[in-house]
């Protein structure tokens, strides 16, 4: 048996959401057990179902926020001073 995730997906804009986990043999037999298990009554417009085995899963460490990013960390000062530059610049021409 395989372990299938079921994600769903209603009509318009909205994204696809996890509504469940099911094992079955195969990927036909796991159509007609998601259709009959989550949508019974038109919860979705779209269906995908994805074999567990093929999920990649990220390990923590990449995950993990990178402190070497001081760009990110800006107060502001710099570009204060550019305007202020640009201002007095344009108000002695």
């Amino acid at each position: 048996m395989k372990t299938w995730e079921v994600f769903l997906k209603k009509a318009g804009r909205e994204e696809f959401r996890h509504v469940g986990a099911m094992q079955a043999p195969d990927a036909d037999l796991a159509l007609v057990l998601a259709q009959e298990s989550y949508c019974r009554r038109a919860e979705g417009a779209e269906m995908w179902l994805v074999e567990r085995d093929h999920i990649v899963a990220a390990e923590p460490s990449i995950l993990a926020a990178n402190a070497d990013k001081p760009h990110r960390h800006n107060d502001g000062t710099r570009i204060a001073e550019h305007r202020r530059g640009v201002r007095q610049s344009e108000a002695n021409s």
